[in-house]
């Protein structure tokens, strides 16, 4: 039994014998697709060489097809895919769960104007012997592997060497800046390794997507894929590769059995990305990412999930599609989950050795909350009064903010706050005391928390307050796609005009879901622009990505059709 979706099912051969085996497909499901079953002959014991020949739908959910036009270097159309969560199955017939995992071997012929690439190890390329206009490449992963990391791109690309292990492809228009932007990489992977153990991998490669790429990465097996949001300044850049690297470890070598126990794979990553980021740039810089971290929480769990059942750290997810139940609570709930134990279980020195002990416990498996439960206790055996104080049914099952917010260094913050307090309490007929000169000595980091802050004062500003901020700090003519976004929903928030135009630039220029449904959330709220939103999303949609364009459907209650 497989899952399939939108596949055109041709034959399906017992490869050793040559029968054809009988097969039937299920009644389609919306989400989920159709149930593939085979008939599989008397095998004696022995194992099976099946072959599946199909055609994949050009609608397929795991792809997205570009025109040369829509690419940066207009010269060669482009194709990538984004297999997670349960978009295989409409590549290849599969048990499409994480819950199984698999090696794979794959050969590939395109236009030999095309470059291959996939999340597994090039064995190789050769001219097509039949057609001297095409070319094979094949790739083998020999590390098991669930079937949401299987993952393909072919396009016009060049590459450049970052590291000993690593190269970064993109467009050439993009991948000199790329390789600037990405140096570091091999500092971030020796880091992973002291606190997760050897990079198993073989190859780290990262590839720069086109911009309608809707995540800002996604951790396919040697060959990372990334927006290229990150090449215009944000301070997300080092977050993004550090978060990516360590699903290396955290996800890709041990992983969650299925969606529900999603915050195995990104609480867990999360807290080895915030060390990654602490051991290479300071404590002080950990902990203010962790507090932004809480921030970006609380907005979510009070303000888009109004507390509902997807702010369960182990939610019910039985029928439901997992892109629908996607947010920020896995991720920042589980590291606080993991970032409270450390503190209690006795500091770093205590909580480390665990982490990678958990790893090598785990590693090449699927596992479950309960699981992971068990090994922690069995780790620290001598601290099982500690754990037994710790309220697990409250941080598993229940809804809304976690039961206790840790102590975070905040004295990055410091300045952000009082710059926002300075805001707030001036007059809308003296705003003299603010000048440019205000944000010179703030990072980017500092001035997306200072935004932040901003957004939630229970007062908001004025639009006169901030038609002056605009005017001394010039936030529009910022390329940081994180600034750019904390200022537009502020803009959107105070019902300026001449935001919307700034936002729709911004949601047409890139789809990068953790900006794109937050500025249509707040375009829709704002009935100024709603009706704006929808006309825009409707002439966009048919470039948008998939899963995008599924869910800001949603967003704008438009349905998903």
């Amino acid at each position: 039994v497989l899952d399939s979706k939108d596949l055109k099912i041709k034959n399906v051969t017992d490869q050793s014998t040559g029968q054809q085996l009988s097969y039937s497909l299920g009644d389609k499901l919306e989400v989920f697709g159709s149930r593939l079953e085979i008939r599989l002959p008397t095998t004696n014991g022995n194992k099976l060489n099946i072959s599946i020949e199909y055609d994949t739908s050009p609608e397929a959910s795991a792809f997205q097809w570009l025109t040369a036009d829509q690419t940066a270097g207009k010269r060669q159309p482009y194709l990538f895919s984004q297999c997670q969560a349960i978009h295989c199955r409409s590549f290849v017939p599969c048990q499409d769960t994480p819950s199984v995992k698999f090696p794979y071997t794959a050969k590939i012929t395109a236009p030999k104007e095309i470059t291959l690439l996939m999340s597994a190890i090039s064995t190789g390329s050769e001219t097509d012997s039949s057609d001297s206009t095409k070319s094979i490449y094949r790739f083998e992963q020999k590390v098991p592997i669930p079937s949401y990391l299987i993952a393909i791109v072919g396009g016009d690309l060049e590459s450049r060497d970052i590291g000993p292990r690593s190269k970064v492809w993109s467009e050439k228009e993009f991948v000199d800046a790329a390789a600037f932007e990405f140096s570091e990489t091999e500092t971030m992977l020796k880091t992973a390794e002291d606190l997760c153990g050897p990079y198993v991998w073989g190859r780290y490669d990262l590839l720069v997507l086109p911009p309608s790429f809707p995540y800002g990465g996604m951790e396919n097996p040697c060959l990372t894929f990334v927006t290229p949001t990150l090449l215009a300044g944000d301070k997300s850049l080092a977050d993004v590769v550090a978060h990516e690297i360590s699903h290396s470890w955290t996800g890709n070598l041990v992983t969650n059995k299925n969606p529900e126990h999603f915050w195995l794979n990104e609480g867990h990553t999360v807290f080895v990305e915030r060390k990654i980021q602490g051991r290479m740039n300071g404590e002080p810089l950990r902990q203010l990412s962790a507090a932004e971290g809480w921030n970006d929480l609380q907005q979510s769990v009070v303000d888009v999930l109004k507390n509902g059942p997807y702010t369960k750290l182990i939610p019910d997810l039985r029928g439901v599609d997992p892109d629908d139940a996607f947010s920020i609570v896995p991720y920042e709930k589980g590291f606080t989950l993991l970032y409270h134990l450390e503190t209690i279980l006795g500091g770093p020195d205590e909580f480390e050795p665990f982490l990678k002990a958990y790893i090598e416990k785990f590693k090449y498996k699927s596992i479950d909350s309960t699981q992971w439960k068990d090994f922690l206790f069995s780790f620290f055996q001598s601290k099982v009064d500690v754990l037994n104080k710790v309220d697990w049914d409250t941080w598993f099952s229940a809804v809304g903010m976690p039961p206790i917010k840790p102590e975070y260094d905040e004295s990055l913050a410091v300045p952000c706050q009082e710059l926002c307090d300075k805001w707030s309490a001036s007059s809308d007929s003296d705003l003299s005391q603010f000048s440019a000169k205000d944000i010179t000595m703030l990072t980017s980091n500092q001035i997306r928390i200072f935004l932040y802050k901003v957004l939630l004062l229970e007062s908001p500003l004025s639009l006169i307050k901030v038609k002056k901020m605009e005017e001394l700090y010039k936030f529009n003519d910022r390329k940081n796609s994180e600034i750019r976004l904390k200022w537009l929903l502020l803009c959107l928030k105070v019902h300026w005009e001449d935001s919307i135009q700034y936002a729709l630039k911004f949601v047409n220029e890139q789809g990068r879901m953790k900006f794109v449904r937050p500025i249509y959330r707040a375009l829709y709220a704002w009935e100024g622009s709603r009706d704006t939103a929808i006309k825009n999303f409707l002439s966009k949609r048919p470039e948008m990505h998939t899963t995008t364009a599924e869910l800001v459907a949603k967003d704008l209650h438009l349905g998903s059709s």
